[in-house]
């Protein structure tokens, strides 16, 4: 019995519609009314194949059938459904439902799986509200910071406040933590968000190692004045400052030999009128690499360099780490069940890293992992016109569903 490909097609487009955007995007945030809606609706999928529901202290939604042991270790599959601002409809979806849609082949077809299988839905995987990517995985696994039930998002919301808001009770956050011997394996199916796939002409791709994400947040202060009556040389100007920062981390990574990117994606400026010298500075720094040192390395270079410009410059900055995620090998054992699915299909075998983050790489670091990726076409996420062809997502469901088989039958 194959993949349900209109299926799983149509709850793609359906829930796609949920936070939909003006920009033709869409945009739902964690805990928020849409994202409550559209896990719901997630919820009310999971049921229909077959799995029991429930929704950990973290807000993490984890569907469950059991198998013939049902002490045995979990296979878990999942990804996420919150998005960042006016993203695309593949982003984390279709690693869900895509995995609802293997478990519920599987019921349908009679198969009686060896482990509990469980799919995941991992909440703020994006960090799109609160700047914390990955705070369901790491919650389950213990890696949340201290300080996480204090963070805020753009309206001043703690994280606390969200989560009462959703039901949540977040006093009793660290109760989502799971031990690494409950699970056996976590494997993640997603699009690429990159271009490898897509030059080489490839609908599926076996992920082998996951580049760390380290963020950093940045508050210059340096002193506003009137724009026309302030000579320049009498200026403490923290937008400029922030120019030569933004330009300095981009000088580092493009010199670097190795697979180092660093970028600036978010900064406000304060007063924020024409005629002011900007007094005041946010701004994001994303840096990641494959390798944890260089990465490391690399972070520690840029920090030294902030304090040479706003030495220079004379205006102060504020450095806070808001993430640090390691970058991590993927399981060889997952690896080879995902590489015999493809051959069994007769798909190529094309094996690649991933730049961009994924509750992946937290399991990754206390159980055996591994991640499908599908071809984006022209490599394009985080946007509207993020796309991954309904073909491609059969033949990746495929062989999802042949590697949940291999793990837990």
């Amino acid at each position: 019995m194959p993949i349900n490909i209109d299926r799983l097609w149509k709850r793609l487009e359906r829930l796609a519609a949920i936070g939909a955007d003006a920009a033709g995007g869409t945009s739902r945030f964690t805990y928020t009314p849409e994202y409550v809606e559209a896990k719901d609706l997630v919820t009310g999928w999971m049921k229909e194949a077959g799995l029991t529901v429930r929704t950990d202290a973290a807000g993490n939604t984890i569907g469950r059938i059991d198998g013939r042991n049902a002490e045995a270790p979990a296979v878990l599959l999942g990804s996420h459904i919150d998005t960042v601002q006016n993203g695309g409809r593949f982003d984390g979806p279709v690693g869900v439902l895509g995995a609802i849609e293997a478990v519920q082949l599987a019921v349908e077809s009679g198969i009686l799986f060896s482990h509990p299988v469980e799919v995941v839905v991992f909440v703020e995987e994006e960090g799109g509200r609160f700047g914390s990517s990955l705070l369901g995985s790491r919650a389950m696994m213990g890696q949340l910071p201290e300080d996480i039930l204090q963070r805020t998002d753009k309206n001043g919301v703690t994280l606390a406040q969200a989560m009462k808001g959703a039901g949540l009770d977040h006093e009793r956050l660290h109760d989502a933590v799971r031990q690494p011997a409950d699970i056996s394996a976590y494997l993640e199916m997603h699009i690429e968000q990159g271009t490898v796939l897509d030059s080489l002409g490839r609908r599926v791709g076996v992920v082998t190692d996951i580049a760390g994400p380290f963020f950093l947040n940045l508050t210059i202060r340096g002193r506003a004045g009137h724009a026309g009556a302030t000579p320049m040389d009498r200026r403490q100007d923290a937008l400029v400052a922030a120019a030569e920062i933004i330009s300095a981390a981009e000088s580092m990574a493009r010199e670097s030999s190795s697979a180092l990117v660093m970028t600036v994606g978010r900064i406000s400026v304060k007063p924020g009128a024409i005629n002011i010298i900007p007094g005041e500075v946010v701004m994001s720094v994303d840096i990641r690499d494959v390798d944890k040192g260089r990465r490391d390395n690399a972070a520690a270079a840029l920090r030294h360099r902030i304090g040479e410009i706003c030495l220079s410059r004379g205006v102060e900055c504020r450095v806070e780490e808001l993430l640090n995620v390691p970058p991590v090998p993927l399981s060889a054992r997952v690896i080879g069940a995902i590489a015999t699915a493809c051959r069994e299909l007769g798909l190529p075998e094309k094996r690649l890293v991933s730049g961009a983050g994924h509750d992946a790489q937290v399991l990754a670091q206390f159980v055996d992992a591994g991640m499908i990726f599908l071809r984006s076409k022209n490599g394009i996420s985080h946007a509207p016109e993020e796309w991954t062809d309904k073909e491609d997502i059969h033949w990746g469901t495929e062989v999802l569903y042949r590697s949940l088989l291999a793990l837990a039958k």
